[in-house]
């Protein structure tokens, strides 16, 4: 006779096996599908949240030494490309200029001096031919008649001592001359080496005064300002920083074994934490870094040593990113973010040729040196008798 409580228990163990397989089967299914997941795409996608932001730290320096007489900006401020940042008092610089600008007009007229010495040279060299020619005549017809008498021995020794003594001035003329047209052969007053050398003191001048303004070499916010009014300041001393926001790139620090299909030029989906999940930026792998932290480290790691540990090192990546976005939504030096590389082409190259697309340059400042350019032009002209426009004179010994 059997149990009427043990009836009930077989249905329920089948639901309950039915129940158990079917968890199993969705296991199942959910870890072959994210293995398919995994093998078809999941792998191909390698990503850290040890990435963050970076920008060029442009320093602002003194190139002359100066008391500071104004400072223009401060900390957080934006500045564009040319904007006044520091002045020092110019007083120092100003006198250096007005002295090498006299030591150029004075140089023009040595140099004008010696361009002159040529012709006086070439006068005094006809007239001690004449002078001689006519000694060598006067000479030649005390010798007729002295035979006779009519002239005394003592005559003679003293016509031709006069000859001798004529004939070395001649000579010494024709040597001063030639030395005269060694020093300006091949030149005119404006290519003479003494002016060239003292115009060149006047840009040097001209450029230490230009230099008692100190403006911004480049668009981008003010940062780490230490200059203060009245302080005495050495050449090469920092005084500030610029840095440039809307040229911003990350620094993503990839452990070595999360590269191996990493390639230049792959895409890279980031997201900042100052802006969350909300805002995801686009960029692509534009560098690889030489080598891990520690290979860099001011004490590297003594690895060759009994009690080595190994530890999984970290490459830094540069990640170049869309202006487009930035713009949309600033970064700061030194955010947080998190980037994911996307792998699936690893036809790029593994060393990048050139991170770095547009050059970073500074200010020209040809106008100010073409205003430096022509007060040479109006010094030289003004002591060299010339005008500015004026044709140049013809130079000495040129064919």
């Amino acid at each position: 006779m059997s149990d009427p409580d043990a009836q009930p228990s077989a249905p329920a163990n089948g639901k309950r096996r039915a129940r158990l397989i079917a968890l199993a089967a969705v296991v199942a299914l959910g870890v072959g599908a994210y293995a398919l997941y995994w093998l078809l795409h999941g792998r191909y996608f390698e990503s850290t949240d040890d990435a963050y932001v970076a920008a060029d730290l442009v320093q602002i320096t003194s190139e002359v030494a100066g008391s500071v007489s104004a400072v223009h900006v401060d900390d957080t401020q934006q500045v564009e490309a040319g904007q006044a940042l520091v002045d020092l008092d110019p007083a120092d610089a100003e006198v250096a200029r007005a002295s090498a600008e006299a030591e150029l007009a004075r140089a023009v007229r040595q140099v004008r001096g010696v361009f002159s010495q040529v012709g006086a040279l070439d006068a005094q060299i006809r007239e001690s031919e004449v002078s001689l020619r006519t000694a060598r005549a006067d000479l030649a017809r005390r010798e007729r008649i002295a035979a006779g008498g009519a002239v005394s021995a003592e005559e003679l020794q003293h016509a031709r001592a006069q000859i001798a003594q004529l004939e070395a001035d001649l000579s010494a003329r024709q040597e001063s001359l030639a030395s005269t047209r060694a020093q300006i052969e091949n030149t005119r007053i404006e290519t003479h080496p003494a002016v060239l050398a003292a115009a060149a003191k006047v840009r040097e001048a001209a450029l230490a005064l230009k230099r008692t303004h100190i403006a911004a070499p480049t668009a981008g916010t003010v940062a780490r300002r230490s200059v203060q009014i009245g302080a005495r300041i050495a050449p090469g001393t920092p005084l500030m920083a610029v840095v440039s926001l809307q040229d911003v790139w990350v620094d993503a620090n990839f452990k070595e074994v999360q590269l191996e299909n990493l390639r230049i030029g792959q895409p890279v989906s980031l997201r900042a934490d100052i802006y969350g999940r909300d805002v995801e930026y686009h960029g692509h792998v534009a560098g690889l870094g030489a080598g891990s932290g520690s290979a860099f480290a001011l004490l590297p790691a003594q690895n060759a040593s009994g009690n080595w540990i190994k530890i999984v090192q970290r490459i830094p990546v540069r990640i170049a990113l869309e202006p487009r976005e930035i713009d949309a939504h600033p970064l700061r030096v030194g955010l947080s973010v998190r980037a994911t590389i996307d792998m699936h082409d690893t036809s790029g190259s593994l060393v990048s040729k050139q991170v770095r697309v547009v050059p970073q340059r500074t200010l020209a400042s040809e106008a100010r040196d073409a205003a430096v350019d022509q007060r040479i032009a109006a010094i030289i002209a003004a002591n060299s008798g010339a005008h500015v426009d004026a044709p140049a004179a013809p130079m000495i010994g040129a064919r």
